[in-house]
């Protein structure tokens, strides 16, 4: 084939075609894609830590995007994530056997010292916010006009019986999340007269009446709390809010890793192997 056809007319590329072109372009961007993305998961959670030498080593440039920086709502900045190394305090654990991954066994409280399913992330320390800015978690009664339904009962002065069925306490308040209306904590004032946060989600309103009837714990109590996380005595420890009316990030995580843990820690039953 010549470079011209019969009515001396030039082929400025010869037989390369659209279709040909469009095929190297999609194969470009498509190696393009594929590196981008494995760079891109790269940015939260990485470098990895070695499991035994705490060594913390980032990848080449091929595969790793660096740092991201996030924009914080609400005027707060911006956050660039440090890498994490390994916490040079020695934690109250030692490993059940002496090999990569083995599992920590508690040697002091695992609740209060937050191991296993009682441990926490450590979040920023300042209240969850609403679109608006308000803080989001807060008593009923700072609320904007959040209100217990008429048809359901006002949790309020009901007492609290633990996992060992003992009174621990009883509700003095109802914390609510004014984003989503719905009750996050429960305000418990123990038996020596400390103010804790209980979650919701740990909480079950029993008593005639109330979930199909189901029969109180107690029989002079005609509805009541029951929280089965932890026994009665261990209320008082309960990871203490720093400002009245108000909890933050941090001390909601230490909160729900509190009673988390409990379901396993609470007892010395419940660390037990079932078989």
């Amino acid at each position: 084939m010549t470079a011209t056809n019969l009515l001396g007319t030039a082929y400025i590329v010869g037989v390369f075609d659209v279709a040909e072109l469009a095929f190297i372009l999609f194969f470009i961007f498509f190696v393009g894609l594929v590196i981008y993305l494995n760079r891109e998961s790269r940015r939260e959670g990485y470098p990895l830590e070695h499991e035994q030498t705490g060594v913390v080593e980032r990848g080449t440039p091929l595969f790793d995007a660096g740092k991201k920086t996030f924009k914080l709502p609400h005027g707060r900045g911006t956050y660039t994530p440090e890498d994490v190394a390994r916490d040079p305090v020695d934690i109250p654990a030692k490993q059940a056997f002496g090999a990569a991954g083995a599992p920590f066994v508690p040697t002091g409280d695992a609740m209060a010292d937050g191991l296993g399913p009682a441990a926490y992330a450590n979040r920023n320390d300042y209240p969850d916010l609403t679109m608006e800015g308000a803080p989001r978690i807060v008593p009923i009664a700072a609320s904007h006009g959040i209100t217990i339904a008429e048809m359901d009962m006002d949790p309020v002065g009901l007492p609290v019986y633990a996992a060992d069925k003992k009174k621990a306490g009883v509700v003095s308040d109802v914390w609510v999340d004014q984003a989503e209306h719905i009750i996050r904590y429960l305000e418990v004032t123990t038996n020596s007269g400390k103010k804790v946060l209980a979650p919701m989600g740990f909480c079950a309103v029993q008593g005639k009446g109330f979930l199909g009837g189901i029969t109180p714990l107690v029989d002079d109590q005609t509805a009541l709390i029951d929280i089965t996380a932890i026994r009665a005595d261990q209320f008082d420890a309960v990871p203490a809010i720093a400002t009245a009316g108000q909890i933050t990030r941090l001390e909601e995580d230490k909160i729900q890793g509190y009673f988390g843990g409990g379901y396993m820690y609470a007892t010395a039953e419940r660390s037990e192997p079932w078989l």
